[in-house]
């Protein structure tokens, strides 16, 4: 099974160009962050030309993920299984992910996909990097409550999280700032705990 991860920044701005590589690419799967779309204005009839299943998890203006399979979409489960928390602050998110579409899960020809956003924390010790790291906490709880480690699995997606100093063009002009931080790196590192290799 071949699976793409694919940052598109806005799938209605992009969508040209996905539908263009997945014609020349044919992956099996491509899981999709920053859609930018509402669910009810995802391309599905699109993706369904093209031979692909899609699903959608989207807020409207920010956030968003998607999965494209040509080989089956079931048991589809959106932000941890539950409700979208109502956002309590007006900012343009980061600071309430759990308000946020940032998280969409699906099985796809027998493999346990799932499809992640993560927060961007902006700055080191603010409310935003402390809610980065608390969404990462409950990703780590959740893989670990749902997802039979005997069972096959890939989790794929925009971290926002550089895991190896080896991942950034510079290391020193990097070092401590958010994507960066000993923290986010021992938070991407937790997944490790549950199976999964970074590939």
């Amino acid at each position: 099974m071949r699976i793409a991860t694919w940052n598109v920044n806005s799938l209605k701005a992009r969508l040209e160009k996905v539908m263009w590589w997945l014609e020349r690419a044919k992956p099996d799967v491509l899981l999709m962050q920053e859609t930018k779309l509402a669910d009810a204005d995802t391309p599905v009839k699109t993706f369904k030309e093209a031979g692909y299943e899609l699903v959608h998890h989207g807020e409207g203006r920010w956030n968003g993920v998607a999965i494209a399979s040509r080989c089956g979409i079931g048991s589809v489960i959106t932000n941890f299984g539950k409700p979208l928390r109502p956002g309590q602050t007006s900012d343009t998110g980061d600071d309430e992910p759990l308000a946020e579409a940032r998280l969409l899960a699906a099985e796809c020809g027998g493999v346990h996909v799932i499809c992640v956003y993560a927060p961007n924390g902006r700055q080191v010790d603010s409310p935003f990097y402390e809610a980065k790291l608390a969404w990462y906490d409950k990703l780590a709880r959740w893989i670990n409550e749902t997802i039979n480690p005997n069972t096959p699995a890939v989790i794929g997606g925009d971290f926002n999280v550089a895991p190896e100093d080896i991942d950034v063009w510079d290391p020193k002009a990097c070092h401590g700032g958010t994507h960066v931080s000993e923290r986010e790196r021992q938070a991407f590192r937790r997944l490790s705990s549950a199976g999964f290799v970074d590939a």
